[in-house]
């Protein structure tokens, strides 16, 4: 069977950076590849070049004939005013399509999808739902092949699950193959069948392994092994030529030409094996402990929040010891966030605060936080300044250490040190927030999402310190990779204000189903009483246009206050009592207004069936 795409020789350079060069590619019916490699490798351009939206310095790209291919991008862009149907319809409107198959593709993906709601204008859906929402999109016009940049990005833990399970279906909306780029090492474990690294550590510029990211792992360290097995014995061998190069004019007389070529040829075998395996570069994060001894660093009890009669939790209980790895599983908007937000607080005096409860620091505690909205970077700065505002030379664990030697712990070159920030990927800017971060001695380390943007290595050597810093660790990510290695207990939201200790994510996630099962029901025969075709003829005019939007008003009036409650969540917020109190008389305003038109609806619905 004839492939569905290849590539042939790909190059692409940069100003004078080159980002890959010689890369050959090909997918065929049931490849499901996954595409790695270090910030700044070009991996998201190669994808848009394969997909025929940017195009390539050298070789080219070969899509077989009538074969669709549909790219799912990083960021999302809708018609922001329209709902996810319209928005999956738009998709469809160059397919020569009956208007009754594209409502049965539209719908039957949205299903799959297990969106709740479909009726409110894309722009007031929660990042989550927008990633499921472009995955439908790429989805619904039935590719061969399936090209997704970062695809878990947004998604909490149930979503990547969801789309773990999506991607192993066989559905009529499923691709021929497809190919992917992630960091999230669990989910490629679970997903792919061949792994493709794009790197300099190669001398191709890619190293390909069929199977999984284990496997892709076990080949990678046979081959890095061999390399620098190489790396000495042509050590060895152009130390003995050089030495006889180095003889006189007389002696080399009697030996042949090729030989003193071979010796030059060698020598630059030499230098470029031992570029590449230099190019292996190691991130060296290491977290500034105090080495403080106490047994209990943090104390808290009975801790409760709520936000506009909305428990996020309620009689927390946590004790934070030197050595204590704790992981916070929960839905996006459970109150994880806002929990890493009152103990980070709890150092300051103006710190956010917990409604009911109390927490108790051992003295002179240390707190560190890395929040997932992150500290804006100058993106004017150079990356000299950004990593050592103040000279040429930062203090870490009580030594100087010159910018240079500090930007090359987390795999900068000495070149990039006066490239502006605004030039640097997403991977790299995190790497400079996490470069500050370590300038900072902790007690307690909080980490909201410090895993997003960052490649494999990195991912790699970040594990590696936090299991050995010392003190108290909280975490909040959804790489369940990272989860599953360093945290010995999670700490489960259910979303409705409980909280319960679980060994792993596993288990979490299974009372989390068994919770909802009972729940689920009852949507269902709400769901199918809603879908019932009601009688018609019983409403004016005016009733039946208010009737025709009301679940549409009541979508945007719930989504406008579930943004008001997140906004109460931000710290900035909650440290303002004035604006603070502002947003909780507007929720009040809100709650009311919902439940008059939930009122309204059950009576246009009465008048309707004819018994109102």
């Amino acid at each position: 069977m004839a492939s569905l795409l290849s590539c042939q020789e790909l190059g692409k350079s940069f100003g004078g950076q080159q980002l890959f060069d010689g890369i050959d590619l090909v997918l065929e019916p049931g490849d499901r590849v996954g595409l790695i490699g270090p910030n700044g490798s070009g991996k998201s351009t190669l994808l848009r070049i394969l997909c025929d939206l940017e195009t390539a310095d050298r070789g080219r790209v070969i899509l077989r004939r009538h074969a669709r291919i549909s790219y799912l991008a990083q960021s999302d862009t809708f018609a922001e005013e329209k709902n996810a149907v319209d928005n999956l319809v738009l998709a469809l409107q160059d397919q020569d399509l009956d208007e009754a198959e594209r409502y049965q593709r539209v719908h039957a993906i949205l299903s799959r999808a297990e969106f709740p709601e479909t009726g409110g204008p894309v722009r007031l859906l929660s990042g989550g739902w927008r990633k499921r929402l472009a995955i439908c999109r790429a989805l619904v016009t039935r590719p061969d092949i399936l090209v997704m940049d970062e695809p878990t990005n947004h998604l909490d833990i149930e979503g990547i699950l969801w789309l773990e399970r999506f991607l192993a279906a066989n559905l009529p909306e499923s691709p021929s193959a497809f190919l992917l780029v992630s960091h999230d090492r669990r989910f490629l474990e679970n997903t792919v069948n061949r792994v493709v690294e794009l790197s300099r550590l190669y001398p191709g510029g890619s190293f390909q392994v069929r199977g999984n990211y284990s496997d892709f792992l076990e080949k990678r360290a046979q081959f890095l092994a061999r390399q620098q097995d190489m790396e000495e014995r042509l050590a060895n061998k152009v130390r003995r030529e050089t030495e006889w190069l180095r003889r006189g004019p007389k002696a080399r007389a009697t030996k042949a030409r090729y030989r003193i070529d071979e010796a030059h040829r060698l020598q630059e075998e030499l230098s470029d094996v031992r570029a590449r395996n230099r190019s292996e570069g190691r991130v060296g994060i290491g977290f500034d402990g105090t080495g403080r001894k106490t047994k209990k660093l943090l104390t808290a009890t009975g801790l409760g929040k709520a936000f506009g009669g909305r428990v996020l939790f309620r009689d927390l209980d946590m004790v934070l010891s030197p050595g204590t790895r704790l992981g916070l599983l929960g839905r996006n908007g459970c109150g994880k966030s806002t929990l890493m937000a009152i103990l980070a607080g709890a150092a300051l005096p103006d710190g956010p605060r917990p409604d009911s409860g109390s927490i108790v620091l051992a003295e002179g505690v240390r707190i560190v936080s890395f929040d997932q909205k992150r500290e804006q970077l100058d993106q004017s700065l150079t990356l000299r300044r950004a990593l050592a505002p103040d000279g040429d030379s930062v203090v870490y664990q009580g030594r100087s250490v010159h910018v240079a030697a500090w930007a090359g712990r987390f795999l900068f070159r000495n070149d990039q040190l006066e490239t502006p920030v605004s030039r640097l990927s997403g991977g790299e800017q995190a790497r400079i927030l996490i470069a500050r971060l370590m300038l900072q001695p902790a007690d307690i380390l909080l980490l909201d999402e410090p895993t997003n943007d960052l490649d494999i290595a990195s991912l790699d050597v970040l594990e590696e310190s936090l299991r050995e810093f010392a003190g108290a660790l909280v975490l909040v990510t959804h790489d369940r990779f990272l989860l599953e290695r360093l945290c010995d207990r999670v700490l489960g939201f259910d979303g409705r204000g409980g909280v319960q200790y679980f060994a792993d994510h596993g288990q979490w996630l299974a009372a989390l189903r068994e919770q909802e099962e009972p729940r689920a029901g009852g949507r269902d025969r709400k769901r199918r009483k809603k879908e019932k075709k009601p009688r018609q003829g019983r409403l004016s005019y005016l009733d039946q246009r208010e009737y025709d939007r009301m679940e549409e008003t009541i979508l945007a009036r719930e989504q406008e206050h579930k943004e008001l409650l997140r906004r109460m969540q931000d710290p900035g917020i909650q440290a303002d009592a004035d604006t603070l109190q502002e947003c909780w008389q507007q929720s009040q305003v809100l709650e009311q207004e919902i439940e008059k038109l939930y009122e309204r609806w059950q009576e246009l619905e009465q008048k309707k069936a004819g018994t109102g």
